[in-house]
């Protein structure tokens, strides 16, 4: 039987919002400069990219904050600035900006072909894996988009269409981070010990790696042809993070949570993540020529900074305890969905891209 706290929350100290705004803002700057320093580092190794991805970073710093401050007794005058959610469909409509589809057309039909079959195949394999383990629906809905479609950002996006609790995003998000770093160091060699081309190479992990940097990373890696067929497959499947989560919230309010209350319009817009719509403009925008280079280049900073103070929210909220209470069961279906999407994406590279 599950029991619910009825303790009253301590109360937030006055200005805590302005000091927490602040420590905010302080970190988020460190974390730039971590960036910078790991990215200079990269590329003394040859490396274009930083592989290790700003998010992972600001988690880290968030983590450590988290940490210092619990210890210290400060936690509570930091906690009213710590608007995750905010920050982060901020970020998923600027986001939006990055995706243009003339771009995506020009490069050819197989990256969108290869995303299609990818997420619909790799989502159905997670779902129904999640089910079998009896995983809350919130979170196999979360788990189902990060692994499917592109990682932190289709997980944040899902969370936000289906109402999924906080410690489930920073769960998965984890397991993105931590997945796609040795993925990134593994699939090169790989690649070459089967004889891959660089464009079936860079399909292969455009299709498989879940975060962007790390894709590009592995394209570097293998070479430049690999590197910019990896991203274009990934910018493919990027696209499709608006539909799967307009896909969720209509299935969370007909079947998840209706109770006894019929489904209606009003009811569906209610679960609609309304962040999408500004995604979509921003993406036709960007499409339409709209939004100059310079202006999406811009956009593109303020996107990176909106997701880092993200993150640093996340590391600052994350909760071990909570963690423990997921258990081994959602590593072990985040894994085997890997497992799954993997060799799926490496047979899809080898019959759409191979020469």
């Amino acid at each position: 039987m599950t029991t619910i706290s009825t303790t009253t929350p301590p109360r937030s100290p006055r200005g805590g919002v302005i000091v927490g705004a602040v420590l905010l803002v302080a970190l988020t700057l460190l974390v730039s400069e971590l960036d910078s320093g790991i990215a200079a580092f990269f590329r003394g190794q040859g490396v274009a990219q930083n592989p290790l991805e700003y998010p992972l970073t600001a988690v880290v710093v968030g983590l450590v904050a988290n940490f210092v401050l619990h210890r210290l007794g400060l936690y509570q005058w930091v906690r009213p600035a710590i608007r995750t959610e905010l920050f982060l469909k901020i970020g998923l409509v600027l986001l939006g900006a990055r995706i243009s589809l003339g771009d995506l057309l020009a490069t050819g039909a197989g990256g969108l072909i290869q995303a299609l079959i990818l997420v619909t195949a790799v989502f159905g394999f997670t779902w129904w894996l999640g089910g079998r383990f009896k995983l809350p629906e919130t979170l196999k809905a979360v788990m189902a988009s990060a692994v499917s479609i592109c990682g932190v950002s289709a997980a944040i996006a899902a969370a936000g269409a289906v109402h999924a609790r906080k410690e489930e995003v920073s769960y998965i998000t984890t397991l993105v981070i931590l997945t796609a770093l040795p993925l990134m160091v593994l699939m090169p060699p790989l690649a070459h010990a089967l004889g891959l081309s660089p464009v079936v190479a860079g399909a292969w992990f455009g299709g498989n790696i879940d975060t962007t940097a790390s894709v590009v990373g592995a394209g570097t890696l293998y070479g430049p042809e690999a590197q910019a067929t990896a991203s274009v497959v990934k910018l493919a499947q990027n696209v499709l993070i608006g539909f799967v989560s307009f896909a969720l919230a209509l299935y969370f309010a007909l079947h998840v949570e209706r109770g006894s209350e019929r489904p209606s319009p009003r009811l569906i817009w209610e679960r609609f993540p309304k962040f999408v719509i500004g995604f979509v403009i921003a993406s036709l925008l960007a499409t339409t020529g709209v939004l100059t280079p310079g202006l999406v280049r811009e956009l593109n900073t303020l996107t990176q900074w909106m997701f880092a103070l993200a993150f640093v929210c996340i590391g600052l909220d994350f909760s071990l305890a909570s963690l423990r209470e997921a258990g081994w069961k959602p590593v072990t279906v985040y894994l085997s969905a890997t497992v799954f999407n993997t060799l799926l994406a490496l047979a899809a590279a080898v019959v759409i891209f191979g020469r």
